[in-house]
C-alpha cells in the first residue's frame, strides 16, 4: 500500500470514528498532495509525498514561531496537534550517530576536504536521509564537520 493510499485509508476511518482534527488534518495533506499532481501533471511516488509532508511540517514551525511571539497559545496548541498528525506518516527518524555515519561515509565517497565541497556531501546525504531527518540540522551538521 502506497503512502498516499494509506492517507486515503486513515481519512475513512477518522470520518467513521467522528475525529474532527484529524479528519481536517488529513483532508489537508490529501488536498496538498493533489495540488501538486494537479499543477505537475504527474501522479505522486512515496518519495515525493514524504517531502510534500516534511514541507508542510516545516510550515507548521514556521507558524508555531510566530503565535509564539504573538502570543497565540490557542494557535498554537492547534499547529503542534497537525504536525503531531503529519509526523505519524514520516518513516522512523535516524538516531544522531546514525546521521553522523551517513555524513562520514558522503564526505568519505565525495572526498569532500572544504565547506566549498558541501553541496556535494548534501545531495549524497540527502538521498538517503529525505524523510527520516530535519535537513536543516543534517545540513548543519555537515557544516560544521567541514568547517
Amino acid at each position: 500500500m502506497s503512502l498516499k493510499e494509506r492517507i486515503t485509508e486513515d481519512m475513512k476511518s477518522a470520518m467513521r470514528a467522528g475525529e474532527k482534527e484529524r479528519l481536517a488534518t488529513i483532508r489537508m495533506i490529501l488536498a496538498a498532495i493533489k495540488q501538486r499532481e494537479v499543477d505537475e501533471r504527474i501522479q505522486l511516488d512515496d518519495t515525493q509525498v514524504l517531502a510534500a509532508l516534511e514541507k508542510m511540517i516545516k510550515q507548521r514551525k514556521e507558524a508555531i514561531t510566530q503565535f509564539e511571539s504573538g502570543g497565540r497559545a490557542d494557535l498554537v496548541a492547534k499547529e503542534s496537534a497537525e504536525i503531531l498528525i503529519l509526523q505519524a506518516y514520516l518513516p522512523a527518524q535516524l538516531s544522531d550517530a546514525e546521521i553522523d555515519s551517513l555524513i562520514a561515509t558522503a564526505i568519505a565517497s565525495t572526498g569532500a576536504a572544504s565547506i566549498k565541497d558541501m553541496g556535494k556531501v548534501m545531495g549524497v546525504v540527502k538521498a538517503q536521509a529525505q524523510g527520516k531527518a530535519d535537513m536543516g540540522k543534517v545540513s548543519a551538521r555537515i557544516k560544521s564537520k567541514l568547517s
